[in-house]
């Protein structure tokens, strides 16, 4: 019988690059859960915000694209190794700057490097999760949910205490660049894993080696359904429990920490709901729901029944990313690294439509009126759901749930 277990060097690799989704995590929390003392400290009108704000997804969208060409000739882990310490070195540098134009700059470096970051973190969880020949992109997920819950608890004591934003950023930049480097050295990489290239050459024999965003359009779909629905709760939770279910400020705080926690509970018991019963089942599950969450919180007479509704949406939620990425990998095995590339662009358009809409509906309409119309975007990921089914010709077999059917 042939041993499967992963060797040491994959299960070193695992955990390196589960480091690196942590450090982002926490990184990005102590960013968006400080934007008010970012403004306080440059004297941003409230007009000129949403521009700085808007800046950061769009040009993260263009290192995204600019990483796609770049891991042509440089490996995705050498991308992330150098680009990582950038994104924590421009947190810095926009919360200890005073002119304007500083920090427009810091975020422009923020921007870039963080679509960098993006792409290339999850073409390395693609690959090892290849190479494992199970499930394991969802605890990578869930690394990242676990860091942006310690960053922001971080800013929360922060905020409490006063501590100034170059006092907080600089001895968690200081900590978290040499972490992350040192993690580094165990990354493994598609161009030296012998693993992964052998089941290239298997599978390009029979899978195109271009990316045809015909195929890759149903997933590029539910990515930015999945962030509409993210964006939607990161920012209008708390004011959709306080000014239409009536709640204190205080409590108007919780329903998105909850939704940070059973995020983080969803992916780390995910992998497994994904061995058992296959890819297109857990998303089929998390979409349902994603979408009750929002028809919940649309209905609910009070506070306590909202955050019922947000609890469903961390759960369900927090599946279809980590997912999409995978099957991004799986639909185009020979060119996985410019599919996944394509497919995190797609990550920051949702971010842009989804808190926009909401509240551009919230102010015509209704806010209970607007929560039905990402509960609808991220209903229609049902339609989709094929798209993240192994093809069973690529697995070989011709059976129905060959061992890679795991692999999502």
């Amino acid at each position: 019988m042939t041993d499967t277990r992963p060797t040491p060097r994959l299960r070193h690799g695992r955990a390196s690059l589960a480091v690196s989704f942590f450090v982002q995590g926490a990184i990005f929390a102590l960013l968006v859960t400080r934007i008010p003392a970012l403004q306080d400290r440059y004297g941003v009108s409230d007009g000129l915000l949403p521009a700085f704000l808007a800046a950061v997804p769009v040009l993260a969208g263009v290192g995204s694209v600019g990483t796609e060409h770049l891991v042509k000739r440089v490996r995705p882990g050498l991308v992330l190794r150098w680009v990582q310490p950038v994104v924590s070195v421009a947190l810095l540098a926009a919360g200890s700057g005073t002119a304007l134009w500083q920090l427009a700059l810091a975020l422009a470096v923020f921007g870039l490097s963080v679509g960098a970051l993006d792409a290339s973190m999850n073409m390395l969880g693609v690959t090892l999760q290849h190479a494992y020949g199970r499930s394991i992109m969802l605890g990578f997920h869930a690394a990242y949910s676990l860091g942006g819950i310690g960053g922001a608890s971080l800013a929360w004591a922060g905020a409490h205490w006063d501590v100034s934003l170059p006092v907080l950023y600089a001895p968690l930049v200081a900590t978290l660049v040499p972490v992350a480097l040192l993690a580094s050295r165990w990354y493994v990489d598609q161009a030296r894993d012998q693993e992964r290239e052998q089941a290239r050459d298997q599978e390009d024999k029979q899978a195109p080696a271009a990316v045809s965003m015909k195929l890759l359009l149903p997933l590029c779909l539910v990515m930015a359904f999945a962030y509409i629905g993210d964006s939607t709760v990161s920012n209008w939770s708390a004011k959709y429990l306080e000014d239409v279910l009536h709640s204190s400020e205080q409590l108007a705080t919780v329903p998105y920490n909850v939704y940070m926690v059973t995020a983080l509970l969803g992916r780390t018991f995910g992998d497994l709901g994904v061995r058992r019963f296959g890819a297109v089942a857990v998303v089929r599950v998390g979409t349902l729901l994603a979408s009750g969450g929002f028809a919940v919180v649309a209905a609910a007479p009070g506070a306590w029944v909202g955050m019922l509704g947000f609890t469903l949406l961390g759960l369900g939620l927090c599946v279809l990313v980590p997912q999409t990425f995978a099957a991004a990998g799986r639909l185009f095995p020979g060119a996985s690294d410019a599919a996944i590339a394509r497919l995190n662009i797609f990550n920051y358009v949702g971010f842009l439509i989804g808190s926009p809409l909401v509240g551009a509906l919230g102010g015509a309409w209704s806010y209970r009126g607007a929560m039905l119309v990402p509960m609808a975007l991220v209903l229609a990921t049902l339609w989709y759901a094929r798209s993240f089914a192994p093809t069973p010709a690529r697995y070989g077999g011709g059976h129905e749930r060959s061992r890679t059917v795991d692999v999502g």
